[in-house]
């Protein structure tokens, strides 16, 4: 999520806000995210948001939710710890671990990881104005 979809320590354009979502102090998403989530939706795609960050589940829901954004499960540092226990792996995200056939991410690390563990990544740069069409290419559509 951070830096990927939503603005941490870089900046990317960001999709606008309505009233409550400011109001309620909802984090910003980046620009083109409700477009191609509904798109990978009306695809058949399932929607995954898996992050290394502790945001509570309520709070992503709820982030996603006001924004319309379709997902279909959140992983946080909490799930990803458990169920690493469980596959003895250490990686700092292990997307088969929950089903995940293709992560997108903005740290070229993991795609280091995902050559390591044996899954599919897609590297998005934090300044590519195109990223959904990048995303899209990537996977194929």
């Amino acid at each position: 999520m951070d830096d990927t979809l939503i603005p941490a320590s870089k900046t990317f354009p960001t999709e606008e806000q309505d009233w409550l979502p400011r109001l309620l102090g909802i984090e910003k998403v980046r620009k083109g995210t409700v477009g191609l989530f509904k798109e990978l939706k009306s695809r058949g795609h399932t929607i995954y948001i898996y992050t290394t960050s502790y945001r509570s589940t309520g709070k992503i829901l709820l982030t996603f939710h006001l924004y319309s954004i379709p997902i279909d499960r959140f992983i946080n540092q909490g799930h990803h710890n458990n169920k690493l226990k469980e596959h003895r792996n250490r990686a700092s995200k292990y997307p088969p671990a929950f089903g995940i056939d293709v992560h997108v991410d903005d740290l070229p690390g993991v795609k280091m990881e995902g050559e390591r563990h044996n899954f599919r990544t897609i590297i998005i740069d934090p300044q590519d104005s195109n990223w959904t069409e990048t995303v899209l290419r990537a996977m194929g559509e």
